[in-house]
Protein backbone atom coordinates (compact mmCIF):
# COMPACT_ATOMS: atom_id res chain seq x y z
CA UNK A 1 0.00 0.00 0.00
CA UNK A 2 1.30 3.17 -0.53
CA UNK A 3 0.23 7.12 1.00
CA UNK A 4 0.61 10.20 0.03
CA UNK A 5 0.30 12.22 2.97
CA UNK A 6 0.29 15.98 3.43
CA UNK A 7 -0.61 17.92 6.66
CA UNK A 8 -2.90 20.33 6.03
CA UNK A 9 -4.71 23.63 7.54
CA UNK A 10 -7.88 22.08 6.09
CA UNK A 11 -9.37 20.14 3.09
CA UNK A 12 -12.35 18.97 1.36
CA UNK A 13 -13.50 16.23 -1.44
CA UNK A 14 -16.80 16.04 -3.52
CA UNK A 15 -17.75 12.92 -5.23
CA UNK A 16 -19.61 13.20 -8.25
CA UNK A 17 -20.49 17.06 -7.63
CA UNK A 18 -21.89 16.51 -4.79
CA UNK A 19 -21.62 18.47 -1.40
CA UNK A 20 -17.75 18.58 -0.29
CA UNK A 21 -16.81 16.58 2.59
CA UNK A 22 -14.24 19.15 4.95
CA UNK A 23 -12.06 18.94 7.48
CA UNK A 24 -9.83 21.28 9.49
CA UNK A 25 -6.52 21.20 10.24
CA UNK A 26 -5.02 17.43 9.56
CA UNK A 27 -4.06 15.21 7.10
CA UNK A 28 -4.84 14.54 3.38
CA UNK A 29 -4.50 10.71 3.16
CA UNK A 30 -4.08 9.59 -0.92
CA UNK A 31 -4.47 5.95 -0.64
CA UNK A 32 -3.28 3.13 -2.88
CA UNK A 33 -3.72 -0.35 -3.36
CA UNK A 34 -1.51 -2.49 -5.51
CA UNK A 35 -2.75 -5.95 -6.67
CA UNK A 36 0.05 -8.12 -4.18
CA UNK A 37 -0.88 -6.29 -0.76
CA UNK A 38 -2.93 -7.89 1.97
CA UNK A 39 -5.66 -6.85 4.15
CA UNK A 40 -2.94 -7.11 7.13
CA UNK A 41 -0.87 -4.34 6.14
CA UNK A 42 -4.06 -1.58 6.26
CA UNK A 43 -4.06 -1.41 10.56
CA UNK A 44 -0.31 -0.73 10.40
CA UNK A 45 -0.62 1.92 7.60
CA UNK A 46 -3.23 3.51 9.42
CA UNK A 47 -1.64 3.58 12.80
CA UNK A 48 1.32 5.02 11.05
CA UNK A 49 -0.36 8.12 9.27
CA UNK A 50 -2.30 9.24 12.71
CA UNK A 51 0.84 9.09 14.92
CA UNK A 52 3.51 10.34 12.36
CA UNK A 53 4.81 13.13 14.37
CA UNK A 54 4.83 16.07 11.69
CA UNK A 55 3.38 18.73 13.66
CA UNK A 56 5.46 21.57 15.89
CA UNK A 57 5.09 21.13 19.35
CA UNK A 58 5.78 24.62 21.52
CA UNK A 59 9.87 24.54 20.46
CA UNK A 60 8.65 24.40 16.96
CA UNK A 61 10.06 20.99 16.27
CA UNK A 62 8.17 18.44 14.03
CA UNK A 63 7.10 16.44 17.36
CA UNK A 64 3.52 16.07 17.81
CA UNK A 65 1.20 13.69 15.47
CA UNK A 66 -2.78 14.43 14.66
CA UNK A 67 -4.49 11.82 16.44
CA UNK A 68 -2.15 13.63 19.79
CA UNK A 69 -4.13 17.35 18.44
CA UNK A 70 -7.03 16.06 17.93
CA UNK A 71 -7.30 16.89 14.14
CA UNK A 72 -8.63 15.05 10.96
CA UNK A 73 -8.08 13.09 8.40
CA UNK A 74 -9.33 13.50 4.92
CA UNK A 75 -8.87 9.81 2.96
CA UNK A 76 -9.28 9.24 -0.98
CA UNK A 77 -8.93 6.44 -2.49
CA UNK A 78 -6.01 6.96 -5.63
CA UNK A 79 -5.28 3.79 -7.75
CA UNK A 80 -2.83 6.35 -9.89
CA UNK A 81 -0.09 6.21 -7.51
CA UNK A 82 0.58 2.93 -8.29
CA UNK A 83 1.37 4.00 -12.43
CA UNK A 84 4.09 2.68 -14.13
CA UNK A 85 5.95 5.45 -16.43
CA UNK A 86 8.93 3.24 -17.45
CA UNK A 87 7.80 2.91 -21.19
CA UNK A 88 6.55 5.59 -23.65
CA UNK A 89 3.71 8.30 -22.49
CA UNK A 90 0.76 6.97 -21.31
CA UNK A 91 1.00 5.45 -17.66
CA UNK A 92 -0.16 1.70 -16.37
CA UNK A 93 -1.56 0.85 -13.53
CA UNK A 94 -1.22 -2.47 -14.05
CA UNK A 95 -0.07 -2.79 -10.82
CA UNK A 96 -2.97 -1.35 -8.91
CA UNK A 97 -5.11 -3.45 -7.15
CA UNK A 98 -8.50 -4.17 -8.33
CA UNK A 99 -11.97 -4.81 -6.44
CA UNK A 100 -12.52 -6.68 -4.25
CA UNK A 101 -9.07 -6.79 -2.89
CA UNK A 102 -8.98 -2.96 -3.40
CA UNK A 103 -12.50 -1.95 -2.40
CA UNK A 104 -11.80 -4.53 0.93
CA UNK A 105 -8.24 -2.41 2.00
CA UNK A 106 -9.71 0.82 1.72
CA UNK A 107 -12.20 0.06 3.73
CA UNK A 108 -10.30 -1.81 6.32
CA UNK A 109 -7.81 1.28 6.25
CA UNK A 110 -10.70 3.95 6.59
CA UNK A 111 -12.01 1.63 9.95
CA UNK A 112 -8.85 1.49 11.06
CA UNK A 113 -8.05 4.67 11.02
CA UNK A 114 -11.13 5.56 12.47
CA UNK A 115 -9.78 3.61 15.42
CA UNK A 116 -6.53 5.86 16.00
CA UNK A 117 -8.40 9.18 17.99
CA UNK A 118 -8.34 11.38 15.59
CA UNK A 119 -11.12 14.22 15.59
CA UNK A 120 -13.05 12.62 12.87
CA UNK A 121 -12.27 10.80 9.24
CA UNK A 122 -13.67 11.84 6.39
CA UNK A 123 -13.23 10.29 3.01
CA UNK A 124 -14.15 10.00 -0.70
CA UNK A 125 -16.15 7.31 -2.50
CA UNK A 126 -13.41 3.99 -4.13
CA UNK A 127 -13.75 4.47 -8.08
CA UNK A 128 -16.09 7.56 -8.01
CA UNK A 129 -15.13 11.18 -9.59
CA UNK A 130 -13.43 13.13 -7.19
CA UNK A 131 -12.33 16.46 -6.58
CA UNK A 132 -9.90 17.28 -3.59
CA UNK A 133 -9.20 21.03 -2.64
CA UNK A 134 -6.55 21.20 0.40
CA UNK A 135 -4.55 24.42 2.21
CA UNK A 136 -1.00 22.42 2.30
CA UNK A 137 0.72 23.13 5.57
CA UNK A 138 4.41 23.50 5.59
CA UNK A 139 4.25 22.26 3.09
CA UNK A 140 4.54 18.79 4.91
CA UNK A 141 4.49 16.11 2.10
CA UNK A 142 5.35 12.56 2.70
CA UNK A 143 5.26 9.27 0.77
CA UNK A 144 4.80 6.06 2.83
CA UNK A 145 4.98 2.68 0.93
CA UNK A 146 4.40 -0.59 2.81
CA UNK A 147 7.14 -2.32 0.01
CA UNK A 148 9.89 -0.61 2.11
CA UNK A 149 8.88 -1.88 5.52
Amino acid sequence: MRVVLQRVAGASVTVNGGEARAIGPGLVLLVGIKDTDTLDLAPKLAEKCAHLRIFADEEGKLNRSAAELGYSALVVSNFTLYANTKKGKRPSFIAAAKPPLAVDAYELFLAELEKQGLKEVKHGEFGADMRVSLVNDGPVTILLDTDEW
